[in-house]
């Protein structure tokens, strides 16, 4: 049974690191412009459906059970108690502009254990739905696990607020011993952070005995010893990799490190997961080119620090510039080697690895990808109340084609083009956003560099238009607010719901018109002399000027290379 459970959570890690692979972005109050806490996320997955995950808040009676259902699989595990209130959840955000997302790491395949309740995703949102701010949402991660078990892989969270935010990296125990080993690090004001998959922290300050016990974390009566309130920590997180031999018995807390207790780097996960974060931190940073061996898996003892500090500071679009990243300008760009086609594609089919006479290979794995299900950039912003000071602005497929759209904390209701219903991952809806940002996804990944001009340009005008206005509201929802909340929540709820249908229906008109201009490999213009016209059945239609471009120069070369003399024109 022992070896069972072994072989079927190796097959896990391999489905997890192919399929739900997540790109986080942190960025402190001291490193944005605005003040604002700043966070982004990518749930990319080949089988989940992008859509608004959107929950009210509520009353419950005593004795109401919750049904926890995991994420991934859709199995029900079993049920716990709810607690009195629950809080209103929109996205990875919550009414008072907490946010919490992950990125799973998979981990040591001793550390699964088949008999706990609580998966990764119930963790997020029933923590989203208890706790106001990030350290209430650490000690309910901690709660919950401690009670109910770790049903899930070894997982790095973003737990962020109006205040701080922090990075907690956790991975269950051995099969049927509840709880989890966990250590959080808050990100120092003025830095950014990141993860994508692989476990980030290594170091971690060490208890000071000599403080007094108010300056300690108390959870369910165990010290969670916070120094300077930087770093919180399970007791157990040491002696447990010792228990397990994944460190030396006689390790000291100075020697241990655990990202490499719990999840050893390898190549792959250097080259595929720790290479997104260095790409990112890279368009914000001049000093990143040092790094770039370890990005490249070729110098795994070189790793990057956990949190740097950017040459400037950065706003919500350039947190959107880091998702939409294909490592660009760097040895590792997508469009510019031979699997980026003719027209610079900066996406690769899956498997991630692959074999051609006996030579094991792989493709890139940057931040912008198609199995991306929905995305996010939040902001919690402390100057503003909760329903406007929160923003959570949301995308559906690939990053790099996506637009995000505004939706405040004060949020009411699911917008109907992202809700949860509206479609599924094997049902169409001609009303979701996922569905259409798939299509344009789809059309344009064949012709990549003829299309995105266009694309950009609509998106840019979204984005931009969109930031232009969510100034004026939050200055007219505050002016509001404060005279008159109800007003205030439906002016910011009405205007969230007018951008996701703006966003809907600007991008409908899109595909229609990428379809008429670029199909069959042609790029249709209007002709500047009007009397270009055709007249059948006494109608009149347009004859468009028509440009055949083909391909570029290298890739005919290309062509010729790999076919000799079999295409050349015999004279």
């Amino acid at each position: 049974m022992k070896n069972t459970l072994l072989i079927l959570s190796l097959i896990l890690l391999i489905a997890v690191k192919e399929g739900n692979s997540c790109t986080n972005f942190i960025i402190t109050k001291g490193a944005s412009i605005d003040g604002s806490t700043i966070t982004s996320y990518a749930c990319d997955s080949h089988d989940i459906y992008g859509a608004l995950y959107f929950w009210g808040a509520a009353n419950y009676p005593a004795g109401t059970r919750v049904n926890i259902i995991d994420w991934i699989t859709g199995k029900k595990l079993g049920t716990i108690p709810q607690v009195e209130h629950t809080y209103r959840v929109i996205g990875n955000m919550n009414e008072h502009q907490l946010v919490i997302t992950e990125s799973t790491w998979g981990g040591r395949s001793e550390c699964v254990d088949s008999t706990a309740i609580i998966d990764v995703g119930s963790l997020i949102w029933l923590t989203l739905q208890r706790a106001k701010n990030a350290r209430e949402a650490i000690r309910t991660f901690h709660l919950l696990l401690s009670n109910y078990g770790y049903a899930s892989t070894g997982e790095s969270f973003t737990i962020a607020d109006k205040r701080e935010a922090w990075i907690l990296e956790l991975i269950g125990k051995d099969h049927g011993k509840k709880g989890a080993v966990w250590i959080a690090r808050k990100i120092p004001d003025g830095y950014i952070s990141g993860h994508a998959n692989h476990a980030r922290i290594t170091s971690f300050p060490k208890e000071n005995k000599s403080n007094s016990i108010s300056t300690r974390y108390l959870i369910d009566n165990n010290y969670l010893y916070s120094p300077e309130l930087d770093c919180i920590y399970d007791k157990e997180v040491i002696s447990f990799a010792k228990e397990m031999g994944f460190i030396d018995e006689e390790a000291t807390h100075e020697e241990f490190n655990f990202a490499d207790a719990y999840n050893p780097i390898s190549f792959g996960s250097a080259r595929f997961c720790e290479a997104r974060v260095f790409s990112g931190f890279n368009k914000v940073s001049k000093g990143m080119d040092k790094y770039l061996d370890y990005a490249l898996g070729e110098n795994l003892e070189n790793k990057m620090p956990l949190y740097i500090k950017p040459d400037r500071k950065l706003g919500v679009r350039d947190v959107m510039s880091m998702m939409r990243d294909y490592y660009g300008n760097t040895p590792m760009d997508m469009t510019k080697d031979a699997g980026a086609g003719p027209f610079e594609s900066t996406v690769r089919w899956r498997p991630l690895y692959w074999e051609v006479d006996g030579q094991k290979c792989f493709n890139e794995r940057a931040a912008s990808t198609q199995q991306t299900a929905y995305s996010i950039v939040t902001q919690s912003r402390s100057s503003l109340p909760d329903p406007i000071g929160g923003i959570c602005w949301f995308g559906v497929d690939d990053t790099y084609l996506t637009v995000y759209t505004p939706l405040y904390a004060g949020l009411q209701e699911a917008p109907e083009y992202f809700k949860m219903g509206n479609g599924d991952i094997l049902n169409y809806s001609e009303t979701s956003a996922f569905w259409l940002f798939n299509r344009v996804s789809n059309f344009a990944y064949a012709i990549m560099n003829r299309v995105m001009p266009v694309i950009k340009e609509k998106q840019d005008e979204l984005e931009l238009t969109y930031i232009k206005e969510v100034a004026g509201i939050d200055k007219k929802a505050n002016t509001l607010y404060k005279t008159n909340k109800e007003a205030a929540t439906r002016l910011i709820n009405q205007f969230s719901l007018d951008k996701s249908a703006q966003t809907f229906y600007t991008w409908n008109n899109l595909s229609n018109k990428l379809l008429v201009l670029f199909s069959d490999g042609n790029i249709k213009k209007h002709k500047e002399d009007t009397n270009y016209v055709r007249r059948l059945f006494d109608r009149e239609f347009s004859i468009p000027g028509i440009e055949q471009p083909g391909y570029s120069e290298e890739y005919y070369r290309q062509i010729l290379e790999t076919t000799g003399d079999k295409l050349k024109v015999k004279e």
